[in-house]
């Protein structure tokens, strides 16, 4: 009888502390908020992220020699998005402008890790990107879930988006697309460029 009162008494103790681990976890849950994208008006997150073929590129150093535009492509979803190939052709298209304006054009294509280079290798064969557009990596979707991006949903991997920041880090424009297509348009992001 006291061995069957001792295992009750056991049962009860480990249930009381499960119980408390997971109301724990749950109220530290909730006091973790997912971060927002920035909005116009906000100071840029600094981040680090690797070039396609080349050396780690650090946001603040870019952006001390000027203007900075940030797209948020859409990576691998199982194909190479054709919306995301055919934005980026516009953006070549307009380089001599961005040029002028001094901009660095840093295009953000994210997904697994394992792949990831090899899938951006596919996605800018046969484009001509001008030295000041730039192809960064985001393994593993850290960037993108650290700016509020990760479009978590089957077939999925980051909103469409579009950040122009000034050369004092602050974000002039920003946009959003919550579905594949409305992205940001040359023009829109030129214009914003202007001081």
């Amino acid at each position: 009888m006291r061995h069957k009162a001792t295992i009750v008494r056991l049962r009860a103790t480990v249930i009381f502390a499960l119980g408390l681990m997971l109301a724990g976890s749950f109220s530290a849950g909730a006091a973790v908020m997912s971060p927002k994208p920035p909005a116009v008006g906000d100071k840029a997150r600094d981040f680090t992220l690797g070039e396609l073929g080349g050396a780690p590129i650090r946001l603040a150093e870019v952006n001390k020699s000027g203007p900075v535009v940030i797209i948020m492509l859409r990576g691998y979803p199982g194909y190479q998005c054709p919306l995301c190939t055919r934005q980026v052709g516009e953006f070549i298209e307009s380089a001599d402008e961005f040029a002028k304006l001094g901009a660095t054009l840093l295009f953000v294509y994210p997904g697994p890790s394992d792949e990831l280079a090899t899938r951006a290798a596919e996605f800018v064969k046969g484009k001509d990107y001008p030295a000041h557009f730039r192809i960064l990596l985001d393994p593993d979707y850290v960037f993108t879930k650290a700016y509020g991006l990760r479009w978590d949903a089957p077939n999925e991997t980051s909103y469409p988006s579009t950040f122009v920041l000034n050369a004092k880090h602050k974000v002039r424009f920003a946009k959003i697309s919550k579905g594949h297509g409305d992205r940001a348009k040359v023009e829109d992001v030129l214009l914003a460029l202007h001081p």
